[in-house]
């Protein structure tokens, strides 16, 4: 094998929230008051529309999850002289001591690299000098260059990869641009017609109908899930995933950092420190917020103090300046055992699930707070009062007739919960107390940025890679949290 499988916490972390997800769609198809408050999110446009994009954008974090060490090449010793080998005769076993031996099975890299940084190895191994502009030939920057007469002069080097493949790019970029462009929609609209083949397939199995009357009335909109936004949707990110396969390679299509790295690159490896920060957070938020927050509510008494207690202290304590404290004590605690670790991406992983853990127990509060007033609610209706009559035991009431009813504010704070955790990381990586600085996050690239902008020229491309993706992430995440919240509020039935 040509390489080594490594998994980390947070893949394995990742893996088993799909795999609860896959689970809740199972029992979802199997539970009709939980499909009708779902097909209800699949009859709005922007429902279909923002999970379209949220699907592309998961995706993307699947890919970079599947982590392997590649194997080294194989190092070839020279053969040892006449005199070397008389010389190695009489050293006897000292030569064998030297450390010059082969080693006897496959030697890997050090380096953990990723499915992601395998597809996009022409972006992350055609590196530059430093900062060239979105579709530059030159380097952003004037250095000092001696021509063959001798003379110097101070210009615009050529870049080492970008539109290397052009003889005069000041005369041929526009062309070349178009070109791959048109290729690109070509491309794209040919993935687009075998997408809309197949999901037209999936709808008129068991509809009664002909194929072609589900094919117009997906595309008329006539359809009970809002099919037409999500194949839209479906159609700008092919045509965007296209444009990028067709000129990436050729061009920097968003530029390049101070260090010669493709920016396009850095924020597609971004999305994953965002998805996990996102979702991991939630795994850790929600037995603490919703035990507590039932707990409190029904139980009252004592439990109802001591949690009121607890979260209003927590709450008064400063976010940034908790979650400061509890990082930097994190960081000794990584610093001071590097025998933890054998890669420097797991040693990185470790702060990303530090991060995840210290969100997580900072923030349920929130949440604990709005199920533990549903929860003074719902103790007091009739069924509950029943149960209570004929001896139901607590744990059983709290599972039965508590729990169910306060899910849906569990799925709609925790879906609006995911765009703030995504900010969050962004914030905390800016002040320098967010995930390692060797993870690449939107965080670290405004952070990086920030100096950026205080240049002349000023460098803004990276700035905006990181908002744009930054931007369509949370807004998608947001505008699907709005039809959940919609679907799934009792209130606005």
């Amino acid at each position: 094998m040509g390489f080594q499988p490594v998994l980390l916490w947070t893949d394995a972390l990742l893996f088993v929230l799909i795999a609860l997800a896959l689970l809740g769609v199972a029992h979802v198809r199997a539970n009709e008051p939980l499909r009708a408050a779902w097909r209800k999110v699949g009859k709005r446009p922007t429902g279909m529309a923002s999970a379209t994009v949220l699907l592309a954008f998961l995706a993307i974090g699947v890919i970079d999850s599947l982590h392997y060490r590649p194997l080294l090449p194989a190092v070839e010793l020279a053969p040892a002289s006449a005199g070397e080998a008389a010389g190695s005769a009489e050293q006897g076993t000292a030569a064998g001591a030297s450390g010059v031996a082969a080693p006897a099975g496959p030697v890997y890299s050090t380096e953990v690299l990723s499915a992601l940084d395998a597809l996009l190895a022409p972006l992350r191994l055609q590196t530059e000098k430093t900062y060239s502009a979105p579709f530059a030939w030159q380097l952003y920057q004037r250095e000092t260059l001696t021509l063959a007469d001798g003379r110097q002069v101070r210009e615009h080097p050529r870049l080492v990869h970008g539109a290397a493949h052009l003889e005069a790019p000041e005369v041929e970029r526009g062309a070349d641009v178009m070109a791959s462009v048109a290729r690109a929609l070509g491309h794209a609209a040919l993935w687009w017609a075998g997408a809309f083949l197949f999901l037209a397939t999936l709808v008129w199995r068991g509809s009664g109908l002909r194929w072609g009357e589900v094919a117009a009335a997906m595309l008329g909109g006539r359809t009970v899930l809002a099919w037409r936004a999500a194949l839209v949707t479906l159609g700008c990110i092919l045509l965007i995933v296209a444009l990028c396969i067709e000129l990436a390679p050729r061009y920097h299509v968003l530029g390049t950092d101070k260090v010669g790295q493709d920016v396009l690159y850095l924020a597609l490896k971004s999305v994953r420190t965002a998805l996990v920060i996102g979702t991991l957070t939630t795994l850790v938020m929600m037995p603490f917020a919703v035990a507590l927050g039932i707990a409190a509510g029904y139980l009252g008494g004592w439990v109802d103090d001591a949690v009121q207690y607890v979260y209003t202290v927590l709450n008064a304590i400063p976010g940034v300046l908790l979650i400061a404290a509890a990082v930097l004590m994190m960081q000794v605690v990584i610093d001071t055992h590097p025998q933890w670790f054998d890669t420097a991406a797991e040693r990185s992983d470790a702060r990303l699930l530090a991060l995840c853990f210290i969100l997580g127990i900072t923030s349920w509060t929130g949440l604990a707070r709005l199920l533990r007033g549903e929860t003074l609610k719902l103790r007091e209706l009739e069924y509950v009062q029943a149960a209570r009559a004929f001896g139901v035991k607590t744990p059983a009431i709290l599972r039965r007739h508590i729990l169910p009813n306060v899910m849906h504010i569990v799925m709609i704070a925790l879906v609006m919960d995911f765009s703030g955790l995504v900010l969050a990381e962004a914030v905390l990586s800016y002040v320098g107390i967010g995930v390692d600085p060797t993870t690449i996050s939107f965080g670290t690239m405004i952070n990086m940025a920030r100096a950026e902008l205080a240049r002349e020229p000023m460098v803004w491309w990276s700035l905006a890679a990181a908002f744009v993706f930054m931007f369509v992430l949370v807004l998608a995440a947001n505008l699907f949290a709005d039809v959940v919240r919609d679907a799934f509020d009792p209130r606005r039935g």
